[in-house]
């Protein structure tokens, strides 16, 4: 596994649990508003930490942290994360998997050999928009596969979009909204300029409070659950 980075504990990442984060190096997607350029750009990237270390951490502290979450970067572009994933689940811990659902084979085989407790899939746009958001070239097909594979696996999941003013407007989360007609949270997130792959979008905003809560009202529907982070 290459591994990026490691937090020892966060009390929000996974919810209602106490986890570490993994974070894995490389992603096939180039999304100019990244937060974590050093992972996803090789130009940027730093020394891998030894994953041996990083499991005798684990190891380590059993008992006092209830999950591990795995994120990027992209972790299904690692070709040994089921390998990896083995070895923290036979540590005991939960486990909660990142992913920008470009490898639906990959998530399909997390979910039936039982690797995975709970998945987060970020949805970049309408599947029209994939190729302009993500910067590549992007087979939607696989997109949508990965939200039927996830909505129907029982595992308890959310799907969340960082909201760039200037990419995605109201009608593009309603077409969101529409794709996860069968998931049971969608998360919308304010973009925040901290840090990006593409600087200029450093002088990029969302939307305020206020117009985030009027798009709310227009997303909600069915069974669909909504917030706003």
């Amino acid at each position: 596994m290459k591994i990026g980075g490691l937090q020892r504990i966060s009390l929000i990442d996974y919810p209602g649990k106490i986890s570490a984060i993994v974070f894995t190096q490389g992603c096939n997607f180039r999304c100019p508003y990244c937060h974590n350029p050093e992972l996803v750009d090789p130009a940027r990237y730093e020394t891998t930490l030894d994953e041996g270390e990083v499991l005798s951490f684990l190891k380590r502290r059993r008992g006092k942290l209830d999950a591990v979450t795995v994120t990027g970067g992209e972790p299904t572009v690692q070709p040994d994360l089921e390998l990896f994933l083995e070895k923290i689940r036979k540590m005991g811990y939960l486990i909660k998997v990142d992913t920008n659902g470009s490898n639906p084979r990959v998530l399909d085989a997390l979910i039936r050999r039982n690797l995975v407790d709970y998945l987060a899939m970020d949805i970049k746009g309408p599947l029209k928009k994939y190729g302009r958001i993500a910067s590549v070239k992007v087979d939607a097909s696989l997109i949508r596969r990965s939200i039927e594979i996830i909505t129907a696996s029982g595992i308890e999941h959310e799907f969340r979009t960082t909201v760039v003013r200037s990419q995605l407007a109201t009608d593009d989360l309603i077409s969101i909204s529409k794709l996860l007609k069968n998931a049971g949270l969608y998360v919308l997130q304010s973009f925040v300029p901290a840090k990006t792959i593409d600087n200029s979008f450093l002088s990029e905003t969302s939307y305020s409070q206020e117009e985030f809560g009027a798009i709310r009202k227009k997303l909600e529907r069915g069974s669909l659950r909504l917030l706003v982070r």
